[in-house]
C-alpha cells in the first residue's frame, strides 16, 4: 500500500525533552483516565449484590459490564474525529462531566433496565477519552518516549479498575452498592472541573510543534493515513485480539474469586485490586522494556509484543489447571502482568506510522479495534460461556485470543521496518 506523504505537521517530533507542563498534562489526563475506569469497573465489584437484588443471570451481568465497551467501540472513531477538529481539551472536559453524571444516575437505578440505560450513558461519555487523551499526552513529550507513555497512560485504566473494584467493594460492603456509584461519580466531576483550568489547547499545539505561529497552520492529512501501511493495520488487529483477556479477566475476577475461592465481596474486591495493580505495573514495565530494547532495533518492540501474548496465554492456561489456592493466584498474577503488555508497543506503532495532526483519530481507530475485538466481547462472551459451561471453563478459553494476537503481531513484524523507512522517506520529500 502507498504511504501518504508527510506534511510538516506529520513529522513533528514534539519537544526535545520533557517539560514540567507536559508532566502536568500527563498527571491530569492520567487522573481522568483513572476516574473513567473507576466509573466503568465499580459495577463489577458489586455484581453479587445486584445479581441477588434483581435476580439477574450471568449473561445480564456481562451485558451491564460489556455495554460500556460496546459504546466505546461504536463511538470512539466519530467522537475522536470531532475532538481533533473541535479541540481536545474542551472535548475531554465534556466527556468527563458526562460519564460522571451518568455514574450518579446508575446510583439511582431502580431496576435492570434503568441500570443498563445508565451504563450506556457512561459508555457514551467514555467513548473517546482514551484515544483523545493519549493523543494529547504524547503530543507534549519527545517521540522516543512513546511506548512508555502509551503504556503508562493506558495503565491508568488498570489503576482505575483497581480503585473501582477495591473502593467499590469496600463502600458497598459498609454503605450499600449505591453509595459506591455516588462516591466515584462525584470524584470524576471534581477532576473534570480542574482539567480545563490547567491544560491549555494552544500551548499543547505549540509544544507539539503542530502550530508554530498564529498564521502557520499545516494542512490536515487525509484519513487514508490511518491505514497507510500494512503494519499499522495489523497493529490495530493484534492489539484488539490480545485485549480480549484484558477485558474478560477484570470484569469477572471478583466473581471468580467469590465462586471458586469462597471470598466475600470485600475480600474478593481487595484481591482483585491487587491482581489489577500487577496488571497495571506489567503494562508500564512492558512498555518501558519496549522503548529500551527497541532503541536500535525498532522491530524488537513487536517481538516483545509476541512474547507478551504467548506468555499470558501460557500462564492463564496453567492457572486454570490448578486447584483454587495460592499457586493459581500466582499464575493469574503472571498472566495479568503480561496480558496488557502489548499496549505500549501497539501504541508506539500507531503513533510512528500515522500523522501527528490526526493522532486522536488514529488512537480512536486503535481503541475501536481494542473494544470491538477485545474489551467489549471479552466480558460478554465470557458471561455467556459461564452460563453454559461454568466460569472456570470460560476462563480456559481466553488464551485462544492471545495466541491469535501473537500470530497477527508476527505478521506485522515482517513489514514494520520497511513501512517505517517509506514513511521517513516521504517525510524527507514533503
Amino acid at each position: 500500500m502507498a504511504v501518504i506523504a508527510a506534511t510538516g505537521s506529520d513529522v513533528a517530533q514534539g519537544p526535545a525533552r520533557p517539560t514540567a507542563y507536559g508532566w502536568a498534562v500527563f498527571a491530569l489526563s492520567f487522573g481522568l483516565l483513572i476516574s473513567d475506569y473507576m466509573a466503568r469497573q465499580v459495577l463489577n465489584s458489586v455484581f453479587p449484590l445486584i445479581k441477588t437484588e434483581w435476580t439477574l443471570s450471568d449473561a445480564q451481568l456481562g451485558l451491564l459490564s460489556g455495554v460500556v465497551a460496546v459504546m466505546v467501540g461504536l463511538l470512539t472513531f466519530p467522537l475522536s474525529l470531532l475532538a481533533d477538529r473541535w479541540g481536545r481539551v474542551k472535548s475531554l472536559t465534556l466527556m468527563a462531566v458526562l460519564w460522571s453524571l451518568a455514574t450518579l444516575l446508575c446510583a439511582a437505578a431502580q431496576n435492570y433496565g434503568q441500570m443498563l440505560a445508565g451504563r450506556v450513558m457512561v459508555g457514551l461519555g467514555e467513548a473517546a477519552y482514551g484515544s483523545v487523551g493519549i493523543a494529547l499526552v504524547i503530543s507534549v513529550f519527545p517521540q522516543r518516549m512513546r511506548s512508555t507513555l502509551s503504556a503508562a497512560f493506558m495503565a491508568g485504566g488498570l489503576f482505575g479498575q483497581v480503585l473501582g473494584v477495591a473502593l467499590g467493594g469496600e463502600i458497598a460492603a459498609s454503605h450499600g452498592w449505591r453509595s459506591a456509584f455516588v462516591a466515584i461519580g462525584l470524584a470524576g466531576l471534581v477532576l473534570a472541573i480542574l482539567f480545563p483550568l490547567i491544560v491549555n489547547e494552544r500551548r499543547n499545539r505549540v509544544l507539539a510543534g503542530e502550530v508554530a505561529s498564529s498564521t502557520d497552520v499545516a494542512p490536515r492529512p487525509s484519513l487514508k493515513s490511518l491505514f497507510a501501511c500494512r503494519s499499522v493495520t495489523l497493529a490495530y488487529i493484534g492489539s484488539g485480539l490480545q485485549l480480549f483477556g484484558a477485558g474478560a479477566l477484570p470484569a469477572w475476577m471478583p466473581t471468580f474469586l467469590g465462586r471458586y475461592h469462597g471470598m466475600a465481596v470485600d475480600e474478593a474486591g481487595r484481591t482483585s485490586a491487587l491482581l489489577f495493580l500487577i496488571c497495571g505495573a506489567g503494562m508500564v514495565l512492558c512498555g518501558m522494556a519496549s522503548d529500551h530494547f527497541a532503541r536500535q532495533r525498532p522491530d524488537r518492540k513487536i517481538a516483545l509484543a509476541i512474547v507478551y501474548c504467548l506468555g499470558s496465554a501460557l500462564a492463564l492456561s496453567l492457572a486454570m489447571q490448578c486447584a483454587p489456592g495460592g499457586l493459581q493466584l500466582v499464575l493469574l498474577g503472571v498472566a495479568l502482568f503480561l496480558i496488557a503488555g502489548t499496549t505500549g508497543p501497539a501504541g508506539a506503532m500507531v503513533a510512528n506510522l500515522t500523522p501527528l495532526a490526526i493522532h486522536g483519530t488514529a488512537f480512536a481507530t486503535l481503541t475501536l479495534a481494542n473494544n470491538i475485538l477485545g474489551l467489549a466481547p471479552g466480558p460478554i462472551v465470557t458471561g455467556r460461556l459461564a452460563d453454559s459451561f461454568g466460569l472456570l471453563e470460560a476462563f480456559r478459553l481466553i488464551p485462544i485470543a492471545s495466541v491469535a494476537a501473537a500470530i497477527v503481531f508476527a505478521m506485522a513484524r515482517k513489514s514494520y521496518l520497511s513501512d517505517l523507512a517509506r514513511i521517513d522517506q516521504a517525510g524527507v520529500q514533503s
